[in-house]
């Protein structure tokens, strides 16, 4: 395998050159290209139709960012909703909490998920197993537009919206008013939202305006993830408490009923409000960029 190289595609103009030490799968689903790579930098490391997903080397930055801010927000959320997350770590980090009675998670790439099972044991951890997971593979706009459950906290850990992607349709005004009615009082949406470099932030943007179309309150917020090689943004969108009046105190006992052997390496109480805290170009482009994302009109990126 010595030379062996993997070029991802991060847009037209941008590659990305990564080192290979040994290909652990290489195929395609029903969905999308699948490679499950041993890099030399960031360990395992997944790419889905070239991009890459998930590293081993800092899994736990992403994961623990989209996850945490909106449950500690929430305080104790009982019943917790999943968009997408096939390698199963963000299933992982809401299940660090006993106060969770339920955690259903809506995947439509079914053969990911299997892989994920096999190669991403550190990612998820058990997490499919737990008695509390109820793993659906279907499409997420399906299970939401027919559900008649209700949750307090909503994650979606979806693929960006790709042309001939499976997500292209999940980050539109019409789908999040159907999230917000399924949303309990006081519920909390998160939604991964691209990233945060200065030059592709449309996505960002629009699905700032997006959101602000439908909730009350909305903050974006970031973190960088070096395995991306960028820094990324995440959206909060809440029913109930703004986000940056949660009480570090109040962050910190939430944080310390995770169960026995929980470790966080990034999010901690001292850092919450941080994560809002924006630098001016991300506020220029908020006010300047994007547009309301709509059924007829969706964002798609360039294949």
């Amino acid at each position: 395998m010595e030379g062996l190289k993997f070029v991802e595609t991060f847009t037209p103009y941008l590659q990305y050159v990564h080192s290979v030490k040994e290909v652990v799968f290489h195929g395609r689903s029903r969905f999308q290209q699948v490679d499950i790579l041993d890099l030399h930098i960031f360990g395992r490391t997944l790419f889905l139709d070239n991009k890459i997903q998930s590293a081993e080397v800092d899994e736990y930055i992403y994961h623990e960012s989209l996850v945490l801010p909106g449950l500690v927000t929430v305080g104790r959320p009982r019943r917790v909703l999943i968009l997408g997350g096939g390698e199963g770590a963000t299933l992982r980090d809401v299940l660090r909490f006993p106060f969770v009675e339920r955690a259903v998670m809506v995947d439509i790439d079914g053969e990911l998920v299997d892989l994920a099972k096999r190669y991403l044991k550190p990612w998820h951890q058990g997490a499919f197993e737990d008695s509390r997971t109820e793993l659906i593979i279907d499409d997420a706009r399906r299970y939401v537009f027919e559900t008649r459950e209700t949750f307090d906290l909503i994650l979606s850990d979806l693929t960006e919206p790709v042309e001939g992607g499976p997500s292209r349709m999940l980050f539109t005004l019409e789908f999040y008013q159907r999230l917000r009615e399924i949303l309990t009082d006081g519920g909390v949406l998160v939604v991964q939202s691209g990233s945060a470099d200065p030059t592709y932030l449309e996505f960002f943007a629009s699905l700032v305006r997006t959101l602000e179309e439908v909730f009350p309150t909305v903050r974006p917020y970031w973190a960088f993830v070096y395995s991306f090689q960028s820094p990324w943004a995440f959206t909060l969108a809440s029913l109930g408490r703004d986000p940056l009046k949660v009480p570090e105190s109040e962050i910190q006992q939430v944080l310390s009923e995770a169960g026995s052997g929980s470790r966080f390496r990034y999010y901690h109480a001292g850092l919450h409000h941080a994560m809002f805290a924006l630098p001016g170009y991300v506020h220029d482009a908020l006010k300047t960029q994007g547009r309301v994302l709509t059924d007829e009109n969706p964002f798609v990126w360039e294949a």
